[in-house]
C-alpha cells in the first residue's frame, strides 16, 4: 500500500511536493498566516480528558472553551473584536466553509499504536482532519506531536479512485486533485481564510476506548490559519466522510454535546441520548446546504412576552444550528424586535457605543444587570429558556452587548446561547432536542 512519506525516497518525490504547493497557494484563501508564539496554559484546575458518564449509551469526550484556561489547545488572548470578526466571516460565507475562532476541542486518538491528538470540533464541516509530517509546505503550532504516518501500522493513502475521493466535492466544497502517484488531495479552506491541504487517507481513530479502523480522514500538508494549537478538526456535518457518518454503523446516528462556559468542561457524546431530558423539534432540510442542521425558529420571547412581529419573520430566512459560530444571527425584522425589547427592559441603564457587530451595548457587565429572559421557541414547541449569560455578550469589563445580530441570509443558533446547554442531534429521527442545564 503506498505511504504518504515514501515520496521522500521515490522519483515523484519533487512532483509531489510542487503539485501540493501548487494547489496549497492557489487557494483563494491562501493569505492566512499560522499562529506564533501561543501562550502556555495557565488553567490553576485540573480536568482530564477521558471517557465521562453524561447519561447516554454512547461513547463520551470531554469538550472544552476554546478561550477557557482549562483547554489543551487555547487559542491565544484574542480582542474580542477578532473573535467577532472572524465569528461574521463565518456568516458571511457559504455555510460549511469556515472554522473561525469559537469551535470548541477534545480529543482523538488516532493510528497503531494510537497517538492522542487535540482537535476542534465542529457541526459545520464534513471533513476531519489533522496536520501531517512530514509538514511539506506549513504546519501551525500544535500541542503534542504531529501525526507521523510512517510510524502507524495502519497508516493507508487513500487512491484517486476511491469512492471517498469523489465524495470530496460535496464534503469540503472544493475540487479533489490526483498526485504522480494517484494519491487523492484534499483541500478544505474555511471563511476566515484558514485552510489544509493534504492527501485523503484511512488509519485506525480511538475516541473513548472503542477504535474504528479505516476511519477517512485528510492528512494536511499545508495547514494554516487560526486554528490555535489543536491539531485539526473533526466534522460533524451530515455528510457520508463526517466522523459522525463513519461511525454511525456502529454508534447510531445521532450524537449530543453540551458547550461549557470558559470555566467549566462540557461532553460530547456519539450515539444514542436520554429522551426523556430533551425537548425536540424537527431536522429539516434546506437546499442552501444539505450537510448542515436546519430547525425552524417559531417565535421569541423577552421575560415572557412575544415579540411583536408577523410569524412570517421567523422563517423569512433559513435557520441552522451550530456549534462554530458565536453570536447567534436573526431574520432583520425578528432582530429589531428583539433588540427594542431588550433595550425596553434595561432602560434604566446607561447605552454604551455598540461594538463590531453588537449594535445593542449597555455599559457594566451583564452579571450587574437585571438581564430579561429571553426565550426561543421552535417548531413542535421545543424551547431554550436563556439566562442572562446566554442573553449577553461581555465585550470588555466595563460594557456588555446582546448577543444577537442581524443576517438576512440565514438565521444561526449560535454557541454562545447554546451554552449548558444539551443539544441533541438525532439524524436517524431527524430531530434536534435541547435541555437545560447540561454542563457549567
Amino acid at each position: 500500500m503506498p505511504r504518504m512519506l515514501e515520496c521522500r525516497t521515490t522519483s515523484h518525490s519533487l512532483v509531489e511536493m510542487e503539485l501540493l504547493l501548487f494547489i496549497a497557494f492557489s487557494l483563494l484563501f491562501a493569505t492566512a498566516t499560522p499562529l506564533r508564539g501561543i501562550s502556555s496554559n495557565s488553567c490553576s484546575s485540573k480536568i482530564k480528558d477521558d471517557e465521562s458518564q453524561w447519561n447516554t449509551s454512547g461513547l463520551h469526550l470531554t469538550l472544552h472553551h476554546p478561550l477557557s484556561p482549562c483547554s489543551p489547545a487555547p487559542l491565544p488572548d484574542l480582542p474580542i473584536s477578532t473573535v467577532l470578526s472572524h465569528d461574521a466571516a463565518r456568516v458571511r460565507l457559504t455555510p460549511g466553509t469556515s472554522v473561525g475562532v469559537g469551535n470548541y476541542v477534545t480529543r482523538i486518538g488516532l493510528g497503531t499504536p494510537a497517538t492522542s491528538y487535540v482537535m476542534v470540533v465542529d457541526t459545520g464541516s464534513s471533513l476531519s482532519w489533522l496536520q501531517c509530517s512530514p509538514c511539506a509546505v506549513s504546519c501551525h503550532d500544535q500541542v503534542g506531536s504531529i501525526f507521523d504516518p510512517s510510524a502507524s501500522n495502519t497508516y493507508q493513502s487513500v487512491s484517486c479512485s476511491a469512492p471517498e475521493c469523489d465524495s470530496l466535492d460535496s464534503a469540503t466544497l472544493n475540487p479533489s486533485a490526483c498526485s504522480n502517484s494517484g494519491m487523492c488531495i484534499y483541500q478544505a479552506s474555511y471563511g476566515d481564510s484558514s485552510f489544509s491541504v493534504g492527501y485523503l487517507s484511512r488509519d485506525t481513530l480511538s475516541l473513548g476506548g472503542q477504535t474504528f479502523p479505516n476511519f477517512v480522514y485528510g492528512c494536511g500538508q499545508d495547514n494554516e490559519g487560526l486554528f490555535g494549537e489543536s491539531a485539526g478538526l473533526i466534522g460533524l456535518a451530515k455528510n457520508k466522510l463526517s466522523l459522525l457518518s463513519q461511525l454511525a454503523p456502529k454508534l447510531g446516528y445521532s450524537f449530543s454535546y453540551c458547550l461549557p462556559t470558559t470555566s467549566s468542561s462540557g461532553y460530547l457524546s456519539i450515539g444514542s441520548s436520554s429522551q426523556a431530558q430533551f425537548s425536540y423539534t424537527p431536522m429539516v432540510s434546506n437546499s442552501l446546504d444539505s450537510t448542515l442542521y436546519f430547525l425552524t425558529l417559531t417565535g421569541i420571547s423577552v421575560a415572557g412576552r412575544s415579540l411583536a412581529v408577523a410569524p412570517s419573520a421567523y422563517t423569512s430566512a433559513p435557520t441552522i444550528i451550530d456549534s462554530g459560530t458565536v453570536i447567534s444571527r436573526l431574520p432583520s425584522d425578528v432582530y429589531s424586535a428583539l433588540s427594542k425589547a431588550v433595550a425596553a427592559a434595561l432602560q434604566r441603564y446607561p447605552r454604551a457605543p455598540a461594538y463590531s457587530i453588537l449594535d445593542t451595548c449597555f455599559k457594566g457587565r451583564a452579571s450587574r444587570l437585571a438581564v430579561p429572559e429571553v426565550d426561543l421557541v421552535f417548531q413542535g414547541g421545543a424551547a431554550m429558556k436563556l439566562p442572562p449569560g446566554n442573553v449577553m455578550f461581555d465585550v470588555d469589563s466595563s460594557t456588555t452587548c446582546l448577543a444577537f445580530a442581524e443576517s438576512s441570509r440565514v438565521a444561526i443558533i449560535g454557541n454562545k446561547q447554546q451554552q449548558t446547554f444539551s443539544v441533541a442531534y438525532d439524524v436517524a429521527t431527524q430531530k434536534i432536542g435541547f435541555a437545560a442545564g447540561g454542563c457549567r
